[in-house]
C-alpha cells in the first residue's frame, strides 16, 4: 500500500479526534448542567453524565491509537502479523466497552428525554449504542479474515 493513502487515513484518525475532544470539553458539561436543572432534586445525575461520556472516551481514544498503530504496521509492511490480529481485537472490545456503557447510560438518556419531552434523545443514544456495535462487528470480522490469512501465509511458507 501506498504511503501517502497511509497518511491521509492517519490524519483522518487524528481528524476523529478532535471533534470528540472538543464534545468533551464543551457539550458534555453542559449536558450535565441541563441534566441539573431538569431534576434539581438529584443534582448526582450531572455527574452520572459525566462518569458515562468521558468513561466512554477512554476506550474510543484507546481505540483510535489502536487504528493509528495499525496504519503503521501497515506502512512497515507488517499487515499480516499477530501485531495487527492484536491491535483489531483491541479495536473489536473497544467498541464493545463504548456500546456498553451507552447501554448502561440509556436510563439517563430516557430521564431527560421524558422530562424535556424530546424523543430524540433517546435515539441518539440508540444511535450510539448501534454504531459501537457495528463496528465491533466489522473489527471481529476483520480480525477473523486476518487471522485465517496468516495461517495460510504461514502454511504456503512452509510448504516452499
Amino acid at each position: 500500500m501506498k504511503r501517502g493513502t497511509t497518511l491521509f487515513l492517519k490524519i483522518s484518525v487524528i481528524l476523529i479526534g478532535i471533534p470528540v475532544l472538543a464534545l468533551c470539553i464543551f457539550l458534555v458539561p453542559e449536558i450535565g448542567n441541563f441534566a441539573a436543572e431538569l431534576y434539581p432534586d438529584s443534582a448526582y445525575l450531572k455527574y452520572l453524565f459525566f462518569i458515562d461520556f468521558y468513561a466512554a472516551a477512554i476506550p474510543f481514544y484507546f481505540a483510535l491509537y489502536q487504528a493509528f498503530k495499525l496504519l503503521s504496521y501497515i506502512d512497515k509492511n507488517e499487515a499480516f502479523s499477530e501485531l495487527s490480529v492484536r491491535a483489531l481485537k483491541n479495536i473489536k472490545y473497544c467498541a464493545i466497552t463504548i456500546s456498553s456503557l451507552f447501554v448502561l447510560g440509556m436510563p439517563l438518556f430516557y430521564l431527560i428525554a421524558e422530562k424535556d419531552d424530546a424523543p430524540g434523545i433517546i435515539v441518539i443514544g440508540l444511535v450510539l449504542i448501534f454504531a459501537s456495535m457495528v463496528i465491533a462487528v466489522f473489527a471481529a470480522v476483520l480480525q477473523r479474515l486476518l487471522k485465517e490469512a496468516i495461517d495460510i501465509k504461514s502454511e504456503n511458507d512452509l510448504i516452499v
